[in-house]
């Protein structure tokens, strides 16, 4: 039997769930080295057509699955991943590989330590195998790159996978193994699960530490289940002092999701108050995953957006200057390496003012304060994760302008900069077959809430369509 010849009684070991791939090793059905041999199998036929990875490392992985097989024949495994093949996105520095953050610009020096959040995962038994790609500096929901080859959407290759955590999507989705770890400072997470059928939170700021930390950003699971996701979170969610804005110990059972139902007051937003109106694909989808929650007796009422064209723009704004500073102290030589469209982008933000460009920070707290104002009167918020179904993988963004660079992260964008947990989860399919996100927001520090809503839907939005296989299979 080949890799892809499976049926529905046998699971091949690369799409095991992580959950289901401990509790094979711990009843001795498979070993770690033997699920990290059909893993590499599956990248072998995958990657040529995808490009999803960065410093792929097999053989130190290999030397990896034979400890912790070696550990949990011994009875000696004690480690919750313990085995489980993982990836880490490019920007999450692992030790002793350097941190090209997706730009030809970078200086590639080997990072001396890991990261807090790959840190958690290998001191939990997970096998990090390699990295994974991301466009110039995170700032692209695109898997287009001036470092990185083109990294393409395993549901169609014609498409974008996504980003800025686009070889994370791309190898969650081809079946590179359960666990892929991205970041998210306007989507970066939760776009990528959206245009590949994955699951993947953004928790609340400080939840899981991240170094170095900015206003917004995190780091968060990518997966095929929520189940997952959550089990990732029960190793990361752990505080770092590296990360000023770390949140204290939590005494969440992050495995406990499986709620009964209540009545909620569910928001459903359909119009994000600026950007890209939602394609009438997606707008079906995202009624009907909202109205999927009336089942349970909660009440479902359509709200407004918090968001104005204004504040996209000081958004823009800030953005473009925060870049323009790291790129200004460059050598122009060096500069020029960086992505035509992100340089371009980037170069608008020498021409503003200080006080633009604090009028464009400002932006971050009304939209806080939005943010605040709106869950005062619900308890979870249903959206689109993006208002297009999909676009074509040499794209830098759906609009590929960088004079509208943001007008697709309307939906998603709000929440890094309220700081609420927001998680993508598949809600169905165009009529190519292509995924559809939905989005599930709560409030601030409410990422068991989220995640366990998740979990309901899981259920309520019924069987799904097969992974992808790859071409020619």
């Amino acid at each position: 039997m080949s890799e892809e010849e499976t049926t529905d009684a046998v699971t091949a070991l690369h799409d095991l769930s992580a959950v289901d791939m401990i509790a094979g090793f711990r009843t001795r059905q498979f070993t770690p080295s033997e699920v990290l041999d059909d893993v590499l199998a599956h990248i072998d036929v995958w990657e040529p057509h995808i490009k999803a990875l960065y410093a792929f490392d097999p053989d130190g992985a290999r030397v990896a699955a034979k400890a912790s097989t070696e550990r949990w024949q011994n009875g000696e495994s004690n480690k919750p991943l313990d085995g489980v093949p993982v990836t880490i996105k490019d920007n999450i520095a692992t030790k002793g590989t350097p941190v090209p953050l997706g730009t030809a610009t970078t200086r590639l020096v080997p990072a001396d330590a890991d990261a807090p959040p790959a840190a958690r995962l290998r001191e939990a038994g997970a096998i990090i195998f390699s990295k994974t790609t991301m466009p110039d500096f995170g700032m692209l929901s695109s898997g287009l790159s001036s470092f990185h080859p083109l990294t393409r959407n395993p549901w169609d290759l014609r498409q974008n996978p996504g980003g800025s955590s686009a070889g994370a999507g791309a190898a969650a989705a081809a079946g590179y193994g359960p666990l892929h770890l991205g970041t998210d400072i306007g989507g970066s997470v939760r776009l990528p699960a959206c245009w590949c059928g994955l699951v993947a939170l953004k928790p609340s700021l400080g939840r899981v530490p991240i170094d170095p930390p900015y206003v917004g950003r995190v780091a968060g699971p990518m997966t095929r289940t929520v189940d997952d996701a959550a089990l990732m979170m029960s190793v990361m969610a752990k505080p770092d002092r590296r990360d000023g804005m770390s949140l204290p110990p939590s005494d969440f059972h992050w495995k406990a999701l499986d709620k009964p139902a209540r009545k909620l007051r569910i928001g459903l937003l359909l119009d994000a108050g600026a950007g890209q109106a939602p394609e009438q694909d997606v707008r079906e989808v995202v009624v009907k995953a909202a109205k999927a929650f009336e089942v349970t007796g909660s009440a479902v009422s359509e709200v407004k957006g918090i968001l104005t064209p204004e504040m996209i723009a000081g958004l823009d704004g800030f953005w473009r200057a925060r870049l323009w500073d790291d790129l200004s102290k460059m050598a122009p030589d060096q500069r020029s390496k960086t992505l035509p469209y992100i340089l371009k982008w980037a170069e608008g933000g020498a021409k503003l003012s200080g006080v633009d460009v604090i009028r464009g920070f400002n932006t971050t707290m009304a939209m806080r304060a939005g943010a605040a104002k709106l869950f005062a009167d619900i308890d979870y918020l249903v959206s689109p994760v993006s208002p297009v179904v999909k676009f074509a993988a040499e794209f830098a963004a759906p609009l590929n302008d960088p004079d509208r660079p943001f007008e697709h992260i309307c939906y998603t964008v709000p929440w890094n900069m309220a700081d609420n947990p927001a998680i993508s989860i598949n809600g169905g399919y165009d009529a190519a077959g292509f995924p559809i996100g939905v989005q599930i927001i709560g409030r601030r520090f409410d990422d068991l809430g989220v995640l366990a809503m998740a979990k309901a839907f899981e259920t309520l939005r019924g069987p799904q369509r097969p992974w992808p296989s790859a071409p020619g299979r």
